[in-house]
Formats: structure tokens, C-alpha cells, sequence
């Protein structure tokens, strides 16, 4: 069984007004803090446009939360055993860029997420998403390249990379069939 997709606009923009709402920010604050224009963030609170991958990090960044939390806020998912069914999937309408949330709990600071990347893809990462925690990738099919900063790393099946202190990253599968990763991040 497929799990739960979690690209449902009206409830993204209900997630992200309440998170602006409950900061007493307005759109001109949240915009400054992120790097994402008011009139993107207004379309995206209105329903009106689908927020990439990138677009998301920023806004989760400015909150001070990570992707999944985001997303898919823990509390709502507070048991021991989740199924695969029941794991939220979000997927970036822009790359195909696919992540399934295999763990957030409110009572661990650690998240696994699995990722799909498609072929000839690339998703970039603000610092500013990276700022309170720590990951680490580890390839499960595939290749990617990963570009942090100035370094670039490429990874096959097997290899695992943990990421250096914050900074712009791109994630690109460079080859011609789909990659899939695991993503463990701690707060920091």
C-alpha cells in the first residue's frame, strides 16, 4: 500500500499561516527571514502555488523547524510503530523529488527519511535549513552527488556522507536512473 501524501496545498498553506500566525509575524517578516518573496509566500498561503523542496526549507528554516516538522508536525504521529502506509510522503512537483517520513517523534530528537531522486534531478538546500541540526546520508540505490559549499561528493550505493557546519547544498542525481537515500538528522 502507498502512504499518505502529504502535498494537500490547503492544508501546506493552513501549516504555514499558523506558523507565521502563532510568531505574530506578518508576510513581509516571514519573507525577510527566509529569503522567499512576500507574493510567493502570499500564493503559498492562499493555495495558490505548490512551494518547491527549496521554497519549504527556507520557510521551515525561518520557523526554526525542519522539513518534517513542517510538514507533518510529530505530535500527530506520537506511536511506537508507524507502517509504511501510515509514513507521510511529500514530493516536489518541480524535480519529482520524493521524501517519505520514516521517523519524527516529539520524544527523540533524531528524524530518518527516505528519499527518491529522480534521474538528472537537483534540489538545493539553504545554510539556513541546516542551522540547528546535524545529518547524515547514506546511499541505498543509485548515485548522487552532493555539493556542500564548495566541496562536491559523489556517492554510490553504500556510502555515507555526514554533513560539515551549514551551508548551501544541492542534491543531484548526475545519472540517468533514479537514486534513493536515507537522511538521519539530529537537532544539534
Amino acid at each position: 500500500m502507498e502512504s499518505i501524501i502529504v502535498d494537500d496545498e490547503a492544508h501546506l498553506a493552513r501549516r504555514i499561516a499558523t506558523e507565521r500566525q502563532s510568531r505574530s509575524w506578518s508576510l513581509a517578516d516571514l519573507a525577510e527571514r527566509s529569503g522567499v518573496s512576500r507574493s510567493m509566500l502570499s500564493k503559498v498561503e492562499r493555495g495558490e502555488a505548490s512551494p518547491t523542496a527549496t521554497v519549504l526549507l527556507k520557510i521551515a528554516g525561518a520557523f526554526g523547524l525542519t522539513l518534517a516538522e513542517l510538514l507533518d508536525p510529530a505530535e500527530e504521529r506520537a506511536s511506537r510503530f508507524l507502517s509504511r502506509r501510515d509514513q507521510p510522503t511529500w514530493v516536489d512537483s518541480a524535480s519529482g523529488y520524493r521524501r517519505r517520513q520514516v521517523y519524527l517523534s516529539p520524544a527523540m530528537p533524531m528524524e530518518l527519511v527516505e528519499v527518491e531522486l529522480p534521474a538528472g534531478a537537483a534540489v538545493g538546500a539553504p545554510a539556513s535549513s541546516y542551522a540547528l541540526i546535524r545529518q547524515v546520508l547514506w546511499v541505498l540505490d543509485g548515485a548522487v552527488t552532493i555539493v556542500e559549499g564548495e566541496a562536491r561528493t559523489e556517492l554510490e550505493r553504500g556510502d555515507r556522507l555526514e554533513f560539515g557546519p551549514p551551508a548551501d547544498v544541492v542534491f543531484r542525481n548526475e545519472t540517468a536512473a533514479p537514486c534513493r537515500y536515507l537522511v538521519a538528522l539530529v537537532r544539534s
